[in-house]
């Protein structure tokens, strides 16, 4: 297997969790992302022993034909037509992409000089340089604080200078105690932001410390989506970050290692799975106490992101114990979700009750309660490779371009205002109100993914026009108001990764375009 791609692919996954600052000051090519990995990354299908696959491992056979599997098929005869805008671009055989890109990111027909004459200041070595030491330094000064006055709570409190962890006094209080388990969060969420800074002897002394200090077997009630993305994620990372034998991030193995992290990561996902048990649906509860499973008071209703993108951790986690249960719930909940999806517009709702499969909230957009439904789609299927979640991501991307794009067809040409993505009613298309969140800034870096450039960067740029003048995103803008309606801002990394990864398609399209006037007989560019 391509563990080393593994590694990266769910590094980068995790972008938005933890060591936010330094992707957009300065990890460049140097610092080991720039590499061109195919989109399969070694996993196999999971198939039960007697060769058809069992039903814990997933659809039986790949789909026969254009048609694919019949789960993916409009869930009725009134399904909308698609492409009424363009088709989405399916994903190229790498990181780098088409050198097209280049035209699309400005040169329009111009000549490779002016191309780079145009775009190569923007971000010189010694400023990068610059910006990642200040990055690197402000991690540092949080870890090091967090260490010092906070551990082996989950997390540090700023204004008090103290560690906390859930509140056990309130247990209403879901913003702490969602995410907040006794496990000693902040500690575990940053391994792999030490190994990635390439501080060897502190990732080293960390994983010792998660190992000797950190239990799951805690009386916490915690969301199922935030103990995956965050704990599952990251000791699955760091397990791969030892055992790499290519050791990308420096030597970050650790003697006598013995597969503790993965085992770690085994007993928390154990704890996890009755959240999927005892659902007519075969979508999970929200929330799951890890000592005793399901709350008996606990609530039925759950979002589309919440139940729909556990698929990548619990993915991993199964090919790496050679036991497809993990993947296989986690997948059956994507299914069941996508089986949910309007016949008319193919679009989905944002609540939806787990034991009845009805849509509690009807919204349909590109934030809060959607978001990482559809990132984990595309991400899925660059991991494992499996057509289904590429074919389910590109019907969901036609509905979106469909029903939630508003404005003109063309980034920068044509009349009309610039193209926008809104939020309606899953049913009918019809506009429900006049804001966008900061967690839809995540949508043009999965444009990127897809090769969808000239989108992401019209799209990216409206993010950053709010950025630019408040400094951060709002957590809800008002763009018919042009004014915030929320007014604060809980350090959110999306626009973040979005701009690192239109940032690596700019490196790999000046890349690409050296390599082409070097193999070209008189200079000029080759053709794909």
């Amino acid at each position: 297997m391509q563990w080393r791609a593994l590694v990266l692919g769910l590094v980068l996954l995790r972008l938005g969790l933890h060591g936010v600052l330094w992707l957009v000051f300065g990890l460049g090519p140097s610092m080991g992302f720039y590499q061109r990995f195919p989109l399969s990354f070694g996993f196999q299908r999971l198939r039960a022993p007697d060769g058809p696959e069992s039903p814990a491992s997933g659809p039986a056979g790949r789909p026969g034909g254009p048609s694919g599997p019949s789960w993916l098929q409009p869930p009725g005869p009134g399904a909308a037509a698609a492409g009424r805008r363009r088709a989405p671009r399916r994903p190229e055989p790498g990181v780098c992409g088409p050198a097209h890109w280049g035209y699309v990111l400005g040169g329009r027909g111009r000549g490779p000089d002016e191309y780079e004459k145009r775009y190569s200041g923007a971000f010189p070595p010694q400023l990068r340089a610059q910006m990642r030491d200040l990055a690197r330094g402000m991690f540092v000064f949080g870890y090091d604080n967090y260490m010092a006055h906070a551990f082996p709570q989950d997390e540090l409190n700023p204004i008090h200078c103290r560690g906390r962890g859930p509140d056990r006094g309130d247990p209403s209080n879901l913003n702490i105690n969602d995410v907040l388990g006794n496990y000693s969060l902040t500690l575990v969420d940053a391994l792999d932001t030490l190994a990635i800074m390439g501080n060897s002897s502190e990732f080293q002394k960390a994983v010792k410390l998660v190992i000797d200090t950190v239990s799951f077997d805690k009386d916490s009630t915690v969301q199922v989506f935030e103990a995956t993305i965050r704990v599952l994620g990251s000791l699955l990372s760091a397990h791969r970050i030892i055992t790499d034998s290519k050791q990308p991030f420096g030597d970050m193995t650790i003697k006598d290692y013995d597969n503790e992290l993965l085992h770690m990561a085994h007993d928390l996902a154990v704890r996890l799975l009755p959240a999927f048990e005892n659902t007519k649906t075969g979508i999970p509860y929200p929330r799951v106490n890890l000592k005793t499973g399901v709350p008996p008071d606990s609530n039925n209703e759950t979002c589309t992101a919440g139940a729909g993108s556990l698929l990548v951790e619990f993915g991993i986690l199964s090919r790496l114990l050679g036991d497809s249960t993990f993947e296989w719930v986690a997948r059956r909940a994507v299914k069941a979700l996508w089986d949910l999806r309007s016949n008319d517009t193919g679009l989905l709702g944002n609540v939806v009750n787990i034991q009845t499969g009805r849509w509690v909230g009807k919204q349909s957009g590109l934030g809060a309660g959607l978001d990482s439904f559809y990132e984990y789609l595309l991400k899925s299927y660059i991991l494992f490779g499996e057509k289904e979640d590429l074919e389910m991501f590109n019907a969901a991307y036609r509905s979106i371009q469909n029903y939630l794009r508003r404005g003109r067809e063309a980034c920068n040409e044509g009349e009309g205002d610039p193209p926008l993505y809104v939020n309606v009613n899953m049913f009918s298309g019809q506009l429900m109100n006049t804001w966008i969140d900061s967690l839809q800034a995540f949508f043009p870096g999965l444009q990127v993914l897809i090769g969808d450039v000239e989108d992401a960067i019209c799209l990216h740029a409206f993010y950053y026009a709010i950025w630019k003048r408040y400094g951060a995103l709002p957590e809800r803008y008002n763009w018919q108001l042009q004014a915030p309606d929320v007014l604060f801002y809980p350090l959110r990394p999306e626009l973040v990764e979005s701009t690192y990864l239109l940032y690596q398609v700019w490196v790999c399209d000046v890349a690409s375009r050296h390599r082409q006037i070097q193999r070209g007989p008189d200079g000029e560019l080759l053709s794909q």
